[in-house]
């Protein structure tokens, strides 16, 4: 019996043309990831303790602490109070805050330009510096470019953002005044905390570019077309950059998703009114709702980044896609 039924599920399976087997499979996988997160944000916040004893002013009778519970609904099951939130997160309600009795996702929603601002700024400095870096060293490997180039990227990864957001301040705001310090007031806000992001990102790209071009270097397509006479640039752009794509695009996909999911230590440095500075305030004050809304915010980004990475591989290389067999379905 068995061996008669998997067979012909295979073949079913076989049936479906190979695209969209693979995007069917990365959407189905992106689903179970946001239920897992969110199953185990629901239940590791109640672990944490009770929020009512939290709530409730010091000296407070069990009277008080009964009332605060069963006005916040945990007074219920647990089971009903996880049916319940799973619920209202489908219809897109995390909750209110505990502190300022507002929706937990109208919070999020006013800090996100700020923290999105923030990221793009981020990434575009990362990916440009980071990819011409990489290329740089790996072209001309052993030569004085990368012997120049390469310690700058191990500082750049090494220093932490707190100090390097601390340096930029001291030099560029208290020193020479020329950009301001902390908040949002305009454009030339921006630099200072992008930078600051950048400089760890961009020594990631970096060593991975130059990881990805460095393999692509050694294969014959590659000493063919030097000895066809190509320049750099063609090898460079008709070559290598479709090839070396895959890795790079993985680390700028996952910078992406830190960056939108809250920087946190910068957001606090320069006074930021993004995610991050949210998420420290709401722990602080022990706003559970807005500290579970931010934390699936974060996860869902995760998973919708990596899903669309994933459907990108596919473009950039069809054998991703395909199984291996280069598109034949």
């Amino acid at each position: 019996m068995t061996a008669i039924a998997v067979p012909a599920r295979r073949r079913r399976t076989r049936s479906l043309p190979a695209t969209p087997r693979y995007v069917a499979g990365r959407l189905g996988q992106a689903v179970l990831a946001l239920f897992g997160v969110t199953t185990i944000v629901f239940f590791a916040l109640r672990l944490s303790g009770d929020p009512a004893r939290l709530l409730v002013p010091e000296g407070a009778t069990a009277a008080d602490i009964e009332r605060v519970r069963e006005q916040l609904g945990l007074s219920d099951s647990l089971w009903h109070q996880y049916l319940s939130f799973l619920g209202n997160a489908v219809r897109g309600d995390l909750g209110y805050s505990y502190v300022q009795n507002r929706p937990a996702t109208a919070l999020i929603a006013e800090r996100l330009p700020y923290t999105a601002n923030l990221a793009v700024a981020a990434l575009i400095l990362s990916v440009v510096f980071g990819v011409v870096i990489g290329v740089i060293t790996a072209l001309k490997r052993g030569r004085w470019q990368e012997r120049v180039l390469m310690p700058i990227v191990l500082v750049g990864q090494a220093m932490p953002a707190f100090w390097t957001g601390l340096l930029l301040v001291l030099v560029f705001s208290v020193a020479l005044r020329w950009l301001p310090s902390t908040g949002y007031d305009g454009p030339l806000s921006l630099l200072l905390p992008a930078v600051t992001l950048a400089s760890l990102s961009a020594a990631a790209i970096a060593r991975v570019t130059r990881g990805a071009v460095l393999e692509q270097l050694s294969q014959d397509y590659v000493r063919t077309a030097r000895a066809k006479g190509a320049s750099t640039t063609r090898l460079v752009l008709r070559h290598l950059a479709r090839n070396s794509a895959i890795p790079v695009l993985t680390v700028a996909a996952l910078e992406l998703a830190n960056l939108l999911g809250g920087a946190v230590v910068t957001e606090v440095i320069f006074a930021w009114p993004g995610i991050g500075q949210l998420t420290i305030q709401s722990v602080s004050a022990r706003d559970f709702p807005v500290v579970q809304a931010i934390v699936l915010f974060a996860s869902a980004v995760y998973i919708v980044i990596n899903l669309l990475t994933d459907l990108l591989y596919g473009v950039i290389d069809r054998r991703v896609a395909t199984g291996g067999n280069g598109g034949a379905a």
